[in-house]
């Protein structure tokens, strides 16, 4: 099946941001924080540790933990986490691992950072996870956290949260009331600081693996999270620099990082995602929900492994920006041609505000432009949209198949979405 299109919102932080933001909230809170400040060093292959050391002296002189600072879990299990070290080492660990390809979940990819922070002697390890749903949060806790967690998972609680409830002492009960009276109440509004963050910054995941207490106090020893980039808008000055990283093992291709540079010098949405590259269903689609429908529509209708690219432009970008999307989509969709037909569906919903004419404009430069590639590659369009001038962009298309000799079949709103994407199948599985 095609890939849930959510994940392109969503992307994980990393250790270091995400205690950051912790702790900045925490300490915002007036709770008294843990002694131990908030150190960490990241090393790649670039990295010179003695270098490294000079610009971090506390390097030299703390028992260190290193791990992989990368999108992937289960890092103690896998023998990828060594504590109690000094840095001599932890550069011959490291040095061991990097580079190294690991499988992890089913993905394939080398281990290209990690990072290193102070060694915390502890004695209890907590689990902590929240997570967004449809209705509300799921707040689970257990008082065996660490790298057995799913061995214990029978000792974890989990309590849901309505959304618009408060996380009130009453509703937090079922996770701390077998907890020593001592640590109960330090916990329970540990708890309630962390939802609260969860909530302020827009979290969609977050989980500590453990949490353990220093003097008394929480300390987050390992930590994931994943934010939602649509809430980006409102939290810009809070979430500050933050680069939203690949998932473990996905490398993004050349025209993949080109339309990537194209949307960072945009204020329009530019997003491309190779999926199959010898794909014969290719789209290109305005608006982030009716590219969702279009590729989930091809995998509910069972050619998800057809499916050659995720596309979606929106933001009313101008001609030149669609002219420069549209030749990637087009030279992706058109490669090594092997005799089939294929189909590119240039779809959307119905526009609000974007000029549906002068963002055709761009593509039809583009489908002249790469006239020749298109009837090598027995290229069929098929064109779905509605919004403001659409009437005399859909001329424009009808025209141009005219005009070029290609396949283009043309609609406008009172086609449906899932039906182009039907249309778009038969062509591929006709016979020649």
């Amino acid at each position: 099946m095609v890939p849930k299109i959510v994940s392109v919102y969503l992307s994980t932080l990393s250790d270091t941001l995400n205690k950051f933001f912790l702790f900045l909230t925490y300490k915002k809170g007036k709770q008294n924080g843990p002694k131990e400040d908030q150190r960490s060093a990241q090393v790649t292959e670039s990295t010179d540790i003695n270098e490294l050391a000079e610009k971090e002296p506390w390097l030299n002189s703390t028992k260190l933990v290193v791990k992989p600072d990368m999108l992937f879990g289960k890092r103690g299990k896998s023998g990828l986490v060594a504590l109690n070290l000094d840095l001599a080492q932890v550069a011959t660990f490291v040095k061991e691992r990097l580079g190294k390809e690991v499988e992890m979940g089913g993905c394939k990819g080398p281990i290209t950072t990690f990072i290193v922070e102070p060694f915390i002697p502890h004695n209890e390890e907590f689990y902590l996870n929240i997570v967004s749903e449809r209705l509300g949060f799921s707040v689970s806790f257990s008082e065996c956290g660490g790298i057995d967690i799913e061995e214990n998972w029978d000792k974890v609680k989990t309590i849901f949260v309505p959304t618009g409830t408060s996380f009130t002492s009453e509703i937090c009960a079922p996770l701390v009331a077998t907890l020593p009276l001592e640590i109960k109440g330090v916990i329970e509004e540990f708890l309630k600081v962390v939802y609260t963050l969860f909530q302020d910054l827009d979290f969609t995941f977050l989980e500590m693996n453990p949490f353990t207490l220093v003097e008394g106090k929480p300390y987050p020893l390992d930590m994931r999270g994943e934010l939602d980039d649509t809430a980006a808008f409102k939290n810009f000055k809070k979430w500050g620099n933050i680069e939203f990283p690949l998932p473990f093992g996905r490398v993004m291709s050349a025209t993949e990082s080109f339309i990537h540079g194209l949307d960072e010098k945009t204020s329009a949405s530019l997003k491309f995602t190779v999926l199959n590259p010898k794909g014969r269903i290719w789209t290109m689609v305005a608006g982030g929900g009716a590219s969702v429908i279009y590729a989930d529509t091809v995998g509910d209708l069972g050619y998800a492994s057809e499916l050659g690219n995720y596309a979606e432009y929106s933001g009313a970008p101008n001609e030149e920006e669609v002219l420069q999307y549209a030749r990637v989509v087009i030279d992706c969709a058109t490669a090594n041609p092997d005799g089939r037909k294929r189909a590119l569906v240039i779809g959307g919903g119905i526009a609000n505000f974007t000029d549906v004419a002068a963002t055709f404009s761009g593509i039809i430069r583009a489908l002249k432009e790469k006239e020749s590639k298109l009837k090598a590659a027995r290229m069929n369009i098929y064109v779905r949209r509605g919004g403001p001038n659409y009437q005399k962009g859909l001329a424009k298309m009808r025209s141009l198949g005219e005009e070029i000799g290609i396949p283009i079949e043309v609609y406008g709103p009172e086609k449906t979405m899932t039906g182009i994407c039907k249309q778009a199948i038969e062509c591929i599985t006709a016979a020649a």
